[in-house]
């Protein structure tokens, strides 16, 4: 990292003082909201012990799902290591939720790549679209929801699940801030009021002081490699709302008749309370990294999404590069500054569950994770890197700046 990169380094850091304090101020907050619920489930020593095979009265895992529910102002929560990534998680809950011949509604355009083939978009015989579940998804506009036409389909009632999600995937829109999840969450209960409102919460848990659960959601649902588990859970998710969806979800992720009754948690439960309660200053160090990223690559004269000094509903930065190779080479180094790995050099790759090629950076502890610092890019114009976690706020610093050191020495 050249003398001249750390000068550019210190300038962005003194520019960005006035966010990083308001992300104190909010890290302060949930982590009142994380203690006052472990004290009110009396956490203990007798919360970590394991179980093995069906996982009956498991204490801890009951514990933890109290936790969350009281965390995120619901009537229950599913948080289970059985769960292999969000998009599992998804996966359960529109396969709980949706019968044939029901029709679900996207209302923030197409979701994630990897749910293409979970909704039939792509062909796949297992997908919601060959057991005669219904598709359709209203696009955004101007990044704000298309609240007239949401209203007007809505009120039809034959709607059985609306699907919002927060953060904004592979998408060029932006990720959605709580207040227009308020406001259309009010649009659609002018009109509908037995609709199932469900957003996937990923990248957004404790980025804010609410969550979408207080602003009127039945569900939401969000991986536990991401920001909940805080850097510490190997792997898991959560589905968490109203407590007749939560058991429905469960009945579909073990079985009918069993549902959250089963589980055994073979020795993650330590690991989720702690990551949990590491989690508001994960989420935090995340938050100050992304703004760090954007200042720094701003000044350098590259496109950054959110600007340094937006608000911000999740920790996922994007950089536009409108340069493959620049895009490539910063993911790379993204890869060089990392703790695991930081030998290996990534390269694009037909991955799963994509529809374009994709590069993937992260040396990180636990495979996957994102809160973990990581970036990762589809091939395709704009050359778009989207960037996200940091253990540390200085692990995570650290990171971008061998990044940007890399890219720029191969110019």
């Amino acid at each position: 990292i050249s003398d001249e990169l750390l000068e550019l380094s210190k300038k962005a850091e003194l520019e960005v003082q006035e966010q990083f304090k308001k992300i104190e101020e909010v890290c302060e907050y949930n982590s009142l909201k994380v203690l006052s619920a472990f004290q009110k489930y009396n956490v203990s020593e007798m919360h970590f012990n394991s179980t093995t095979g069906y996982g009956y009265s498991d204490v801890g895992r009951d514990t933890i799902e109290k936790i969350f529910a009281e965390i995120l102002h619901t009537e229950d929560s599913l948080v289970r290591g059985q769960f292999i990534s969000g998009t599992h998680a998804l996966t359960v809950a529109l396969f709980a939720f949706l019968r044939p011949n029901d029709i679900f509604l996207s209302i923030s355009g197409k979701p994630y790549d990897t749910l293409d083939e979970v909704i039939g978009i792509v062909d796949n015989p297992s997908s919601l679209k060959s057991y005669g579940v219904k598709y359709e998804q209203i696009d955004m506009i101007e990044n704000d929801f298309d609240y007239e036409q949401i209203k007007d389909r809505v009120s039809r009632n034959d709607i059985k699940l609306i699907e919002i999600q927060r953060s904004r995937g592979y998408s060029l829109r932006d990720s959605i801030t709580l207040d227009k999840i308020q406001k259309v969450i009010e649009t659609i209960r002018e009109v509908n009021d037995k609709v199932i409102i469900m957003v996937d919460n990923c990248y957004g848990e404790l980025v804010e002081k609410i969550e979408p659960t207080d602003l009127g959601a039945d569900v939401i649902v969000g991986s536990l490699i991401k920001n909940l588990g805080g850097g510490i859970a190997p792997n898991g998710a959560y589905i968490a709302g109203k407590k007749e969806l939560v058991e429905l979800a469960a009945e579909r992720l073990t079985s009918p008749g069993l549902g959250k009754e089963v589980g055994p948690t073979l020795g993650m439960n330590k690991q989720i309370l702690q990551g949990l309660f590491f989690a508001p200053h994960v989420v935090a160090s995340s938050l100050k990294t992304a703004v760090f990223a954007s200042k720094l690559l701003e000044n350098l004269g590259y496109i950054a999404n959110p600007k340094f000094d937006q608000r911000r509903t999740d920790i996922v930065q994007t950089i536009t590069f409108g340069d493959k190779q620049k895009l490539i080479k910063f993911c790379q180094g993204i890869q060089m500054g990392s703790p695991v790995d930081s030998n290996s050099i990534p390269e694009p790759w037909d991955m799963p569950g994509y529809t374009d090629q994709v590069i993937m950076a992260a040396g990180a502890f636990t495979q996957g994770s994102s809160i973990e610092l990581s970036c990762d890019a589809p091939i395709r114009e704009p050359y778009m890197a989207f960037m996200q976690g940091g253990l540390t706020y200085e692990y995570g610093k650290l990171g971008v700046l061998k990044a940007v050191a890399y890219m720029l020495k191969e110019e």
